[in-house]
């Protein structure tokens, strides 16, 4: 499944979805900032009755995040945590990667090189 969901330039965010193992898989594209939160909120966070959450975020196709960006997977992780599922990072490239150790998300939800990783680990 690819969809843009949600945004004024529709060609800013990408996102497919599949499940693997019965875990939801969503590779995003393109950049995360604030003009797509709301649809990337919409995508991460846990839907209702969904149990328990887990999911795999590959952000190998990512060029850019800023800190609404981290914002949203914060409160995504603490969502699907709070369900007893859990959120992990995988494929984070270049300067996407480098925010996300400056601020600290890797030590808060789990970071993994490859897929194939985040979903054994």
């Amino acid at each position: 499944m690819t969809s843009t969901q949600g945004t004024d330039r529709p060609d800013r965010l990408s996102v497919e979805e599949h499940t693997a193992n019965g875990i939801r898989v969503v590779t995003l594209g393109g950049e995360i900032d604030h003009d797509v939160t709301d649809a990337l909120r919409g995508i991460v966070l846990p839907a209702e009755g969904q149990d328990p959450p887990r999911t795999v975020l590959d952000l190998s196709a990512v060029t850019f995040m800023d800190s609404s960006g981290i914002n949203v997977l914060v409160s995504a992780h603490q969502a699907a945590d709070d369900a007893n599922g859990w959120l992990r990072i995988a494929c984070a490239q270049g300067p996407v990667l480098r925010v996300i150790q400056l601020v600290g998300l890797d030590a808060v939800i789990a970071c993994r090189p490859t897929v194939e990783q985040a979903l054994d680990s």
